[in-house]
């Protein structure tokens, strides 16, 4: 990350701190602290209020701020007389980011980010704003108007203003004081489905307005109900969703990766930030389309976004890192723009020609800026079909693929030249055990042993340095230091990573630390009295509300996929105790997926895996052998999204409780399928094998949306 290092200008005490975000800001002339003890004792000591502003490095309004307001002196000068000023990286403190994004949605805000927040000196807050502009704009009110104004409430209105806070922080609270007691079933799942139809965009694909977010938690869900149902426009949804992202602007058609969604309806136009969580869900979404409709497309594309992710985000000791900045240069989107003169230049005469066809290049551009119109930049996507190419050039659909191969390639070796935006080079634990879980999944589906070894590596990376010896998690690693206790999405997500890697290589030692971190997970995080999880452990800052979560937003909620995780360690270790708190888990929030199935897809995926019938297999064999490995890979080949699958070999067998027991048939490897607690007769037959398993889902009828 780029560190503003004038030499005329004095660092702040963020200069001390490891977060990229945060090292962005060290050079400002706002007297920035980072949230400590520190801050908020000087708060107190001068009486004063607390501006909190919370971004993200690779948010493109977060610079356009900074850039505008914390790097004036005028309005630096205001923001340090009035407050005490704390800047917040909202993937460093994901607990004080959500408080207080709850606290914007409690008040009726538009809310995102940069997010800034006003709170008195014990953390309550009492004015939320998203991006302030430095001047009066239109209807929003500048920060050079806005201050003074607060000033001068702060000292007449003290009184109002802390009722106001303690009344907000009392609401948020307040909330998780009582538990569900409702059953879910079928019916939720079709309320679900019904809603994301009716928001479906029919014409572009994707679900509801612009701003257009994959939401691939949604794609998951609803592969999950065309399983389950085989309502055809389930499945359609997903196709024409995965299919309209990849050949969109949202797609990087030349360094690949998804960028972190589009500003219109069409997905041409991104912001353009890559982030690694979004890589290892949208990746998920592709392989289990893969899987479900065996279009070759799909996996095409689940490779190309994980190919990113090793090339681009893979660190040297094995993590990865977070993210890629949407800014180069101070402008949004300059790395990945075209003109038709930059792609002319960076081609031979008949490519040219190709790209300026398949990618809509256009001397006028081929987009419009808010505000601008047409200026002379592209986005490319991919703009005319393969097989309308191959019909215009009179070539085959597998040679206009291999001049797209070229094409890309030299345009890809052009923008090498050019300043590439910045990496924020933290690791975060969550978002690593996400794309642990995408790198086994496809290890599993592609048969890719690269994959594998690089889930591996990154495992291997959390566990050893990112975890005390007593199970416990630190949330983030940067320059060389591990720091912050883990959150409730660090366990749950890198649990489903373990799972997955376990899933993929059989290596027992992934399963045992699966094991190891759920049971710390429902020690530190599990509400005895009410049910659920809540985000923030046992030893939480008092002072920030705690909060539990169950919808899904960018990512699934923390919930949702501890969901997941309990039913599947239940299957995999026979340990009941956790499909006890899965129960419990989904009636919790039973209110809450009710009034709202559609924001609630990952749990209802976790309702769908409960619901049945699932199915354990355990493979008798030995993964050098290729009898095993065909078998395996039978199995992996099929959209089976209640199936788990053990490894039983010689090893295993003597370190088994006695009188557990599988032998193979005939020395060959051999399955032992048991469907909802019916065992069947263990075969040596593949095909008899998948008989077993792919027995139909028993449907009265088919619902219709």
């Amino acid at each position: 990350m780029s560190i503003h290092s004038a030499p005329e200008r004095k660092a702040n005490r963020l200069i001390s701190e490891k977060s990229p975000y945060l090292l962005q800001h060290a050079y400002n002339p706002v007297d920035w602290y980072p949230w400590s003890d520190e801050a908020f004792a000087r708060a107190k000591e001068e009486d004063k209020p607390v501006f909190v502003s919370i971004g993200y490095s690779a948010c493109h309004w977060c610079h356009v701020m900074e850039k505008e307001s914390f790097e004036d002196p005028a309005v630096a000068e205001l923001l340090n007389r009035v407050f005490v000023c704390v800047k917040v990286d909202r993937e460093e403190r994901p607990d004080i980011d959500a408080a207080y994004m709850a606290a914007c949605q409690s008040m009726g805000r538009s809310c995102g980010w940069p997010l800034n927040v006003i709170i008195t000196p014990s953390k309550n807050p009492f004015f939320v704003a998203s991006y302030i502009p430095k001047d009066d704009r239109y209807s929003s009110v500048g920060l050079l108007n806005l201050v003074p104004q607060i000033e001068q409430v702060w000292k007449t209105r003290r009184i109002e203003l802390e009722a106001m806070g303690t009344e907000i922080k009392e609401k948020i609270s307040a909330k998780w004081a009582a538990s569900g007691q409702e059953t879910l079933g079928q019916k939720e799942l079709d309320e679900a489905f019904d809603q994301l139809y009716l928001s479906f965009d029919h014409e572009n694909a994707g679900f509801g307005d612009a701003p257009r977010f994959p939401q691939p938690h949604n794609l998951l869900f609803l592969l999950r109900y065309y399983n389950r149902t085989k309502q055809p426009s389930a499945l359609s949804m997903v196709e024409r969703t995965l299919r309209n992202m990849r050949l969109g602007g949202i797609f990087d058609q030349v360094g690949l990766g998804f960028h972190r969604y589009s500003t219109d309806a069409k997905w041409l136009v991104p912001h353009f930030e890559k982030m690694l969580y979004d890589q290892a869900l949208i990746a998920l979404a592709y392989l289990e389309a893969y899987q479900a409709s065996g279009a070759l497309k799909f996996m095409v594309s689940a490779k190309e976004t994980l190919d990113y992710v090793l090339n681009e985000l893979a660190s040297p000791g094995g993590g990865f890192y977070s993210a890629e900045d949407a800014d180069s240069e101070g402008e949004e989107g300059k790395y990945y723009l075209w003109t038709a003169d930059e792609v002319k230049a960076s081609l031979p005469v008949e490519l040219a020609d190709f790209a300026a066809r398949i990618f809509d290049v256009r001397a006028e551009g081929n987009f419009f800026e808010p505000g601008k119109g047409r200026n002379c930049k592209n986005i490319l996507h991919i703009a005319v079909s393969l097989e309308q190419m191959a019909t215009e050039g009179d070539i085959t659909v597998d040679q206009v693929i291999g001049k797209l191969a070229k094409t890309v390639a030299l345009l890809n070796k052009a923008r090498q030249k050019r300043v590439h935006p910045s990496k924020d080079t933290k690791v975060l634990v969550d978002w690593n055990g996400l794309a642990i879980a995408g790198l086994a999944r496809a290890a599993q589906v592609l048969d890719n042993q690269n994959y594998l070894k690089a889930a591996e590596k990154a495992a291997n990376f959390i566990l050893t340095l990112m975890q005390t010896d007593k199970h416990r998690l630190f949330h983030r690693f940067a320059d060389g230091e591990s720091a912050i206790i883990g959150f409730l999405d660090d366990y749950a997500f890198l649990i489903y990573g373990l799972i997955e890697l376990y899933e993929a290589g059989f290596d027992e030692k992934y399963l045992q630390a699966g094991v190891e971190l759920a049971k710390v997970m429902i020690n530190d995080f599990w509400d005895d009295e009410n049910g659920g999880f809540y985000f923030t452990s046992q030893s939480r800052d008092e002072d920030i509300p705690r909060l539990k979560q169950s919808y899904d937003g960018a990512v699934p909620s923390g919930n949702s996929v501890a969901l997941h995780d309990l039913l599947r360690l239940a299957a995999l270790t026979g340990d009941v105790s956790f499909s006890g708190y899965a129960d419990k888990l989904l009636m919790t929030f039973s209110e809450d997926i009710r009034g709202y199935p559609m924001g609630h897809t990952f749990m209802l995926s976790g309702l769908d895996y409960l619901l049945g019938p699932t199915t354990n297999v355990t493979v008798v064999g030995d993964l050098t052998e290729e009898d095993t490995k065909t078998m395996l890979t039978a199995l992996r080949k099929q959209y089976l999204p209640s199936l788990t699958v053990m490894l039983w070999t010689q090893e295993k067998a003597r370190s088994a409780p006695r009188g557990v027991s599988y032998n193979k048939i005939g020395e060959k490897a051999t399955a032992y399928v048991c469907t909802n607690q019916t065992c069947m007769p263990p075969t040596s037959d593949i095909q008899q094998m998948l008989k077993h398993i792919t027995t139909p889902i028993p449907q009265e009828t088919m619902h219709k949306p």
